[in-house]
């Protein structure tokens, strides 16, 4: 059996100031800035996994800026991807409740093939800070009510739950992609990372 390479494109969207730029870095080069110039339009990362003996998968990330939700480029940005990532900042409530914006935004510009909503996690980010400007159930309740495959907490000052959140995106992705169709499951559940077995994956 030969090698298979797939290649996804997953869309790192939010408010501005929320830490899109900052996680896009950590994730792809595992290093971490307090000054970032803040994205205009978009920006693109790419990351590539060694997912099992058998399969590479390539990481196209568009970071998408936080200003350009009410305009109608977002459509070209979002085109032909296979995910995406919405994230806010747990000490800004107003970044809390915009994320409804973009995943109306996200859901009436693109979906899969068969019909149904791309994979999206809700990440709460800057997790390290506090006080929090909402409840874990607030954002449970929101994360449901709004179509969510689930959502997690994540400091990517810390480096926590970063890679471990893209591996579940990832995973949806795969399965998708080996079905043909979405066996997704939008619960939009908490997911704890903790709990998750970890498979044998690398990067290269």
């Amino acid at each position: 059996m030969g090698s298979r390479d797939y290649l996804f494109k997953v869309l790192v969207v939010g408010d501005a100031a929320v830490g899109k730029t900052s996680l896009v870095q950590r994730y792809c080069q595992d290093s971490f800035s307090r000054h970032y110039k803040s994205t205009v339009g978009v920006d693109f990362a790419l990351k590539v996994l060694q997912w099992s003996d058998s399969e590479m998968v390539r990481l196209q990330l568009w970071d998408i800026a936080g200003q350009e939700r009410f305009t109608s480029m977002t459509r070209l940005y979002y085109r032909d991807a296979s995910a995406c990532v919405i994230m806010f900042d747990v000490t800004n409530a107003t970044t809390f409740s915009n994320c409804q914006k973009w995943k109306q935004d996200l859901d009436c510009k693109l979906t899969l093939p068969s019909g149904e909503p791309v994979p999206c996690l809700l990440l709460a980010n800057k997790s390290d800070l506090s006080p929090w400007a909402m409840t874990r159930d607030q954002i449970d309740r929101f994360s449901k009510e709004n179509g969510f495959t689930g959502w997690t907490e994540t400091s990517v000052k810390e480096n926590k739950n970063v890679n471990e959140a893209m591996r579940v995106l990832i995973e949806q992705m795969m399965a998708n992609t080996r079905e043909g169709n979405t066996s997704l499951s939008t619960q939009g559940d908490y997911i704890n990372l903790q709990t998750l077995s970890s498979p044998g994956w690398s990067c290269c």
